[in-house]
């Protein structure tokens, strides 16, 4: 499915519906890691996660909702995974979980991670003012033998992180990173952080409607 049919599906969905709230999270962190991640509530079972995250290690990384909006010591003081049921850590299909848990995204030779994800436990009212925390390695779903597997699942260092604040819902949010390309928040998706490419300008680069 391409992006401009996916975001027509979406706003054929929501046509006629209340607006069940939106937030986003810009992530920073080690090196020159950062992203931009969009949360959509389509339905009272249904959050759509969307986001980029660049400057990553090619390769699988742990993505994770945690308690606390503090970013006071960077990443180390956003607190644990989002837990309010005190569940064991899983996958995001899985009913025993943390309803912070949202697996893995998955990085390519470029380093950028283009994800977009439905989650049936996340509401974003819920989330807005927490944090969604990026790790170095593979999050194991809670089905390792490691004694962290079951916590954390055991997917090392957190590398970028930033707060979930809340957001125009799609479509609506003219909010530019930089004023001097013209990018909304909603277009971020498959445009490079910095560098050629990125201007909304650039007829070699299509804009993204979701």
């Amino acid at each position: 499915m391409t992006c401009e049919s996916c975001a027509e599906k979406v706003s054929a969905a929501l046509e006629g519906k209340p607006d069940l709230g939106a937030a986003v999270a810009m992530l920073d962190g080690v090196g020159k890691i950062q992203g931009v991640v969009r949360f959509l509530q389509l339905s009272e079972e249904r959050c759509l996660i969307d986001g980029a995250v660049d400057g990553l290690e090619p390769g699988l990384h742990g993505l994770h909702i945690h308690t606390l909006g503090d970013l006071t010591q960077d990443c180390s003081s956003c607190g644990e995974h989002y837990n309010p049921f005190g569940r064991q850590h899983g996958g995001p299909g899985d009913s025993e979980r943390h309803v912070g848990d949202l697996g893995n995204i998955v990085a390519g030779p470029d380093g950028r991670a283009s994800f977009r994800l439905e989650d049936s436990q996340l509401k974003v009212w819920d989330v807005i003012g927490r944090s969604l925390v990026v790790d170095a390695g593979e999050d194991d779903l809670g089905r390792g033998s490691h004694p962290l597997s079951k916590q954390t699942g055991n997917s090392g260092e957190r590398l970028a992180c930033g707060i979930i604040a809340r957001s125009a819902g799609l479509f609506q949010n003219p909010k530019q990173i930089c004023a001097c390309d013209g990018v909304t928040l909603w277009e971020e998706r498959d445009r490079p952080i910095a560098g050629k490419g990125r201007n909304k300008t650039n007829a070699e680069t299509p804009a993204a409607h979701l």
